[in-house]
């Protein structure tokens, strides 16, 4: 099996979060759910859009995907959120993600302590 990308190009592109409209093409009904869903969620509610538009900024950054920290950065902007905002709400990701793999280091020292008596 040969990898059909050239060798320069990169794993993500750009033009992929431009298409995602396309990805109901095969099950348009399951797309429009999901894109109802979406909307709904996304949607002025007890949050603000810019609370929303901080909060998947940050969630992108904490499951690390490069499309959605693209768009959320461009939502949060237009949403009205500023660049201070902005960096503390990845901030909070990267506490609460540090955290988690800090709190999973329970699960190891509880196999250090039961192996090493």
């Amino acid at each position: 099996m040969t990898d059909e990308r050239p060798a320069d190009d990169g794993y993500y592109h750009e033009r992929h979060l431009r298409q995602f409209g396309d990805i109901g093409e095969a099950r348009p009904e399951l797309a429009a759910k999901f894109f109802d869903y979406y909307s709904a969620v996304m949607a002025e509610g007890a949050l603000s859009k810019r609370e929303k538009a901080l909060m998947a900024l940050a969630v992108a950054h904490a499951i690390q995907c490069p499309y959605c920290i693209d768009a959320y950065s461009k939502n949060s902007l237009e949403a009205g959120a500023d660049l201070e905002q902005m960096t503390e709400a990845v901030h909070v990701a990267t506490a609460i993600r540090g955290g988690a793999s800090l709190v999973h280091g329970m699960q190891m020292k509880g196999h250090h302590d039961g192996l090493s008596m």
